[in-house]
């Protein structure tokens, strides 16, 4: 920032295994979304790299990232970056005018129409944004992360302006998507009742990870062996 140098992240050394529930838990302004930006393509870090299924980002222009991001990564914000002037269905179709064609515009409706449905919203295929409840935005932005059917979900404060009640339903899909469907689920938050949620939780400070604990969905079942957690440690973080 002008003459000042300010480090958002350092000497971050991070595992996440396929089919694992993962919260990045922090204060705000401690590095965490810039940390969730960075694994999932929208920035670049200055030093270190990012390897997703064996492949190095740093290795990959910016039209390979933007398919990379758009192929296998799906993104939910706690703004639900919707456009109002879209139906529903229009929203949650979008990634296909950015990725290879699925068979035309009634393929990719169709597929949304289907996104739609596993959040329990296909009596809403045809309303626009502004006539939803905030909890039906933010499961429409989930159905439109999970049109191209992505390996893993990063999400971003998903039930930050969320009510307790609606921000409960949402964590307990989320749950439901990892348990039932294996897909990978990073969220970044500040707010315990989502850590409790996960297998694993990573806690950081200041630009710096200063702990890994079991989270209480993973209480009850020793997590398997090479999951990154606490127990794994010095794998993680070698």
């Amino acid at each position: 920032m002008g003459e000042v140098e300010v480090h958002a992240l350092r000497q971050i050394n991070l595992l996440l295994d396929e089919g694992r529930f993962v919260v990045l838990l922090g204060p705000s302004g401690s590095g965490k979304s810039t940390l969730l930006n960075i694994i999932g393509g929208l920035d670049r870090p200055d030093e270190g790299e990012v390897i997703i299924d064996g492949q190095s980002t740093k290795e990959l222009d910016d039209k390979a990232l933007a398919r990379l991001r758009n192929e296998r990564i799906g993104f939910i914000f706690q703004a639900f970056h919707l456009l109002d002037h879209l139906t529903c269905v229009e929203n949650v179709a979008l990634p296909s005018y950015f990725g290879p064609s699925l068979g035309g515009r009634e393929v990719a409706e169709t597929r949304a129409r289907e996104a739609l449905a596993r959040v329990g919203l296909s009596a809403f295929a045809t309303r626009r944004p502004p006539e939803l409840s905030g909890g039906q935005k933010q499961r429409v932005a989930i159905a439109r992360a999970l049109f191209n059917r992505p390996r893993i979900l990063l999400c971003d404060e998903p039930t930050g302006n969320l009510d307790d009640h609606t921000g409960r339903e949402v964590i307990r899909f989320f749950q439901e998507l990892n348990r039932n469907e294996g897909v990978t689920l990073l969220i970044v938050t500040h707010e315990e009742r989502v850590s409790q949620a996960a297998a694993r939780v990573v806690r950081i400070l200041d630009g710096e990870i200063v702990a890994e604990e079991v989270g209480r969905a993973a209480l009850d079942s020793a997590p398997p062996p090479g999951d990154g957690g606490p127990h794994d440690r010095k794998e993680a973080r070698t």
